[in-house]
C-alpha cells in the first residue's frame, strides 16, 4: 500500500523544473535573468530572502500604521476604512 501510495505522490523532474520557472517569474528583476539558466537551488534562496524581505516589509508598515492610528493622525472614520481593508 505505501508503495503504492509512494509511487502516486512523487513528482517529475519536469514538474520541478516547471515550478522553478513559474517561481523565478515571481521573483522582483526575474525578467532580466529569465533567459540566462540559474540553478534552482538559487531560485529557492532568492524566494526564500524575497519571502524574509516581505515579511519584514508587512511587520514594519503595520508597526507604522499601529503608531498612526495611536498618535490620532488618522480619524476615527480613517482608521475604520483601513480595518475593512484589511479584514478583506
Amino acid at each position: 500500500m505505501s508503495n503504492r501510495r509512494a509511487r502516486v505522490s512523487r513528482i517529475t523532474e519536469d514538474e520541478i523544473n516547471d515550478l522553478i520557472l513559474k517561481l523565478q517569474t515571481l521573483l522582483p528583476d526575474s525578467s532580466s535573468r529569465c533567459n540566462s539558466r540559474v540553478s534552482a537551488a538559487n531560485i529557492l534562496k532568492e524566494t526564500c530572502n524575497y519571502l524574509k524581505k516581505l515579511h519584514k516589509e508587512v511587520d514594519d508598515l503595520s508597526e507604522r500604521l499601529s503608531q498612526l492610528l495611536a498618535s490620532g493622525v488618522i480619524t476615527t472614520n480613517d482608521a475604520d476604512i483601513i480595518r475593512t481593508l484589511l479584514q478583506q
